[in-house]
């Protein structure tokens, strides 16, 4: 297996791009075509880990990711938080009055409504955010512009031509750092906070109140599920696949008696990973210690 490489889905200069240098800056970064070939560099050997975004404040859920993260094999070790600060990209001389058309990934384009609105600006959708700063750069047309991170306005030579245009100000996407083998070992995150995610998908049997009686556990052993998400399996409406993160270690007791209860009344139930809560979670707690 290829060390010290950390794939990412997108160009260079994309959001993921950008939490791999924070998360994990002494990484040599490997750019991949779509989220199925950053799983696959990691499968493969070709990377060590993969950075994979889950969801945005402002937008909901990455599409796919939930489907793709029980069928990857592998497992997630790390989670982080990055502030998506959006900017406007054109070419050299261009000005926001020239611009009709900003391209970027249908994500970011849904964070940006309100700009967007305000200057008669259409969206258009690219295959990501870095890579629509390079058609741009390719194109040369004043009249189209990006929607990126400034990382990436650097890296192929654009102009920002309004920086922070995200509807919300807080505006933040969670990724998951993703590796072939699970780490279940530790128990604090590099800032000394002492709090454990566990994630992991389950289908509920076909008995009246299944989901109800399977989550008592959790309920009744007092542990906080931060996230609850169904969606589909294989197109079928009757399979239902739940996607959840709770607070604490599977070794925890009260972790243990709450998975074995859910077990009772599950047909399948997978761990996807146990890993330290990112400090953020306990400053939006108003400054909690995690």
């Amino acid at each position: 297996m290829t060390k010290n490489v950390i794939a990412f889905q997108g160009e260079p200069g994309a959001y993921s791009h950008q939490a791999c240098r924070f998360y994990r800056p002494g990484m040599e970064v490997l750019p991949c075509r779509t989220f199925e070939d950053t799983i696959d560099a990691v499968r493969q050997g070709r990377a060590e880990l993969a950075m994979l975004p889950v969801e945005n404040s402002t937008y909901g859920r990455v599409a796919d990711i939930h489907h793709l993260l029980p069928e990857s094999g592998l497992h997630i070790i790390d989670e982080g938080f990055v502030r998506v600060r959006i900017a406007l990209l054109g070419v050299p001389g261009a000005k926001i009055s020239d611009v009709t058309d900003a391209m970027s990934h249908p994500v970011l384009l849904g964070q940006c409504r309100g700009f967007m609105r305000e200057h008669g600006i259409r969206g258009i959708v690219g295959a990501d955010t870095a890579g629509s700063a390079l058609e741009v750069a390719k194109r040369a047309e004043p009249a189209l512009a990006a929607l990126a991170s400034p990382l990436a306005g650097e890296i192929y030579g654009l102009d920002v031509l309004a920086s922070g245009i995200e509807d919300r100000q807080n505006n933040t996407t969670r990724f998951l750092i993703m590796s072939r083998e699970p780490d279940f070992s530790r128990r604090a995150n590099a800032q000394g906070g002492q709090t454990m995610m566990t994630t992991f998908v389950f289908r509920v049997r076909n008995i009246p109140a299944a989901l109800y009686k399977a989550l008592g556990g959790f309920a009744t052993n007092g542990i906080n599920m931060t996230k609850l998400e169904s969606y589909m399996v294989d197109g079928i409406f009757t399979a239902t696949q739940f996607y959840a993160d709770i607070e604490g270690h599977p070794e925890d007791p009260s972790v243990a008696l709450a998975l074995a209860e859910l077990g009772y009344f599950t047909e399948s139930l997978e761990i996807l990973g146990v890993y330290p809560a990112d400090p953020l979670r306990a400053e939006q707690r108003g400054g909690q210690t995690a």
